[in-house]
């Protein structure tokens, strides 16, 4: 079974930049999609951007595209999110999913994802 921890959540300020991690226990990991959703207050869980098992593959949503890029390190067992150019509506809890390939429908779709982080806050002032 795979548990995830994500860290590098903090406050920075409009423009600047932070790295988020997502370090992976159990071996079948470097098997699994991996991928990123967001939650701000009052708002329902959003899709961020998520990577293929060989990480030859990556997706992003719209508002995302251009300043944040998934990475992994299957080596590691870690997943990453460079966050770039943030912005005040970034603001949210951000968290790591991981889940099997094989029963994966839609990477965008939260309740597809059977393994999740705890969630680290990712705050964004202007």
């Amino acid at each position: 079974q795979v548990q995830l921890v994500e860290s590098g959540g903090g406050l920075v300020q409009a423009g600047g930049s932070l790295r988020l991690s997502c370090a992976a226990s159990g071996r079948t990991f470097s098997n699994y999609v991996a991928g990123w959703f967001r939650q701000a207050p009052g708002k329902e869980q959003e899709f961020v951007a998520a990577i293929s098992w060989s990480g030859t593959k990556t997706y992003y949503a719209d508002s995302v595209r251009g300043r944040l890029t998934i990475s992994r390190d299957n080596a590691k067992n870690t997943v990453f999110l460079q966050m770039n150019s943030l912005k005040p509506e970034d603001t949210a809890v951000y968290y790591c999913v991981a889940e099997d390939p094989r029963t994966l429908s839609s990477v965008m779709v939260p309740a597809d994802f059977r393994t999740w982080g705890q969630g680290t806050q990712v705050t964004v002032s202007s």
